[in-house]
């Protein structure tokens, strides 16, 4: 690293732990120091113009600088710029927010829980759960069923639903009580011979047949993103979610869909459940619900779920559970002003009609010949290498083509060896375009680097 002593980058090394980072290599090589944003783009303290390519993590819907939100923000500031919603208060902001967002809801939900983030929201799923589960005197239902490769956060118990090695590795997750299920990756997992159909229908088998083992009157939930994003953007199979709901209702077992980056536009729908036909109990939202502009995030609950906690609150006196910013006024101001800009600007519409162009181009860069597969629905894709050279270092591959598209002013992320894509909502099909010129000539390149 070579920047100067009092710089920014020097500072953040000196001062900063950083998230999913290797701490001694940032040492060396220290931060990319982000500046300012407009539109899909964001500049560096150095003045250089990245096309945001990952909507920063899977979120910024609108994109950057939308003034709206800050107008909505600022407003909300002066006028209350903080109250809770413990002990029968409440303000405004989150009444229209719970408001809206049950109203919007795909299918019947009864109430709105405010939280802080997808892990929180997460976590309060499961202790809402666990306290349901108690409610209804089933007090041995508390296991709870996520699929290896899902991604549901890095709380304690959110991590624990994750089902990849770098969330649970040195610090000793998952919990008990968490158990994992069949990832519904086709070209992975297939048997040969093996149609997406029969896949589908194997990944129902294996959850029933856990189920069994595990017993049924033990099992109070199951958690599953529509589509797995940080698990690579892995796209349910042909016949998938038709094969497992019918399962979780024969049992008994509630379905919480994690909408966190699904929701609010990215399937093409306003969410992934109307996408995919599902039909959850719980639904939990962050991430583009206020673009990420304020921390926030909610459940939705239906009436399955809400009676028994109502009732068991008042038979201990207090539902004992909640965060100093549930529901937070300005958060929730913020992100009642990005439904409406959503709505408003028809931006599901606008994902509709760009997507096509947006697959299209990602399809092409699955053809390259480095490329294994191409993954994607709405605006949300995935295109997963492989090289030779680099066969005996999983992940190796993914980390220089993502520097190597950084290095050319895109920033994405890659899980593994797939490079994953999530533009805003706003991309125009001039931006795809340069997107994918951009992936294009930086998979060449490395390409050509490793001969």
């Amino acid at each position: 690293m070579s920047h100067l002593p009092n710089s920014m980058e020097a500072r953040d090394v000196a001062y900063h732990l950083h998230s999913y980072t290797n701490a001694r290599k940032h040492e060396e090589s220290g931060p990319l120091v982000i500046e300012k944003g407009e539109g899909i783009y964001v500049y560096d303290n150095n003045g250089n113009r990245y096309i945001e390519g990952m909507s920063g993590l899977w979120s910024v819907g609108l994109g950057f600088g939308e003034k709206r939100l800050v107008e909505a923000a600022t407003r909300q500031m002066e006028k209350l710029p903080f109250y809770h919603t413990f002990t029968h208060k409440t303000h405004g902001p989150s009444v229209e927010l719970a408001e809206k967002l049950v109203s919007m809801a795909p299918v019947p939900m009864s109430k709105a829980y405010f939280t802080n983030s997808g892990s929180e929201a997460n976590d309060t799923a499961i202790k809402m759960i666990w306290y349901r589960s108690n409610a209804i005197g089933e007090p041995q239902r508390k296991k709870i069923i996520s699929r290896v490769k899902g991604y549901h956060g890095v709380t304690l118990a959110a991590a624990s639903l994750t089902g990849l090695p770098h969330n649970h590795s040195s610090f000793d997750l998952p919990i008990a009580q968490v158990l994992h299920t069949t990832c519904p990756h086709y070209r992975s997992m297939k048997k040969e011979g093996e149609s997406e159909q029969d896949f589908a229908k194997r990944c129902a088998a294996d959850l029933e047949s856990l189920i069994q083992e595990e017993g049924p009157e033990t099992i109070a939930a199951f958690f599953a993103e529509p589509v797995m994003g940080a698990g690579g953007v892995i796209i349910p199979p042909e016949g998938y979610w038709e094969a497992i709901q019918p399962i979780l209702k024969k049992y008994g077992i509630l379905f919480v869909a994690d909408e966190v980056i699904s929701g609010f536009g990215r399937t093409g729908e306003m969410f992934g459940t109307t996408t995919y036909g599902l039909e959850p109990d719980i639904m939990t939202l962050s991430k583009q619900l206020s673009s990420s502009y304020l921390p926030i995030s909610a459940l939705l609950v239906n009436e399955k779920v809400y009676g028994p906690v109502a009732d068991e609150s008042n038979r201990i006196g207090t539902f004992g559970h909640g965060f100093t910013g549930s529901g937070h006024p300005v958060a929730a101001a913020v992100a009642l002003e990005n439904l409406n800009i959503i709505e408003e600007r028809k931006l599901i519409d606008h994902v509709q009609a760009v997507s096509p162009r947006f697959m299209e181009r990602l399809r092409t860069l699955g053809d390259h010949p480095t490329a294994i597969e191409a993954r994607g629905v709405g605006f949300v894709g995935g295109v997963e290498f492989q090289h030779a050279a680099l066969a005996d270092k999983p992940g190796a591959l993914g980390l220089r083509l993502n520097h190597a598209m950084q290095q050319r002013n895109l920033i994405t992320r890659n899980v593994g060896d797939t490079i994953t894509f999530c533009p805003p909502l706003i991309t125009t099909d001039k931006q795809v375009d340069e997107i994918f010129d951009i992936a294009e000539a930086a998979v060449e390149a490395v390409v050509t680097e490793l001969g």
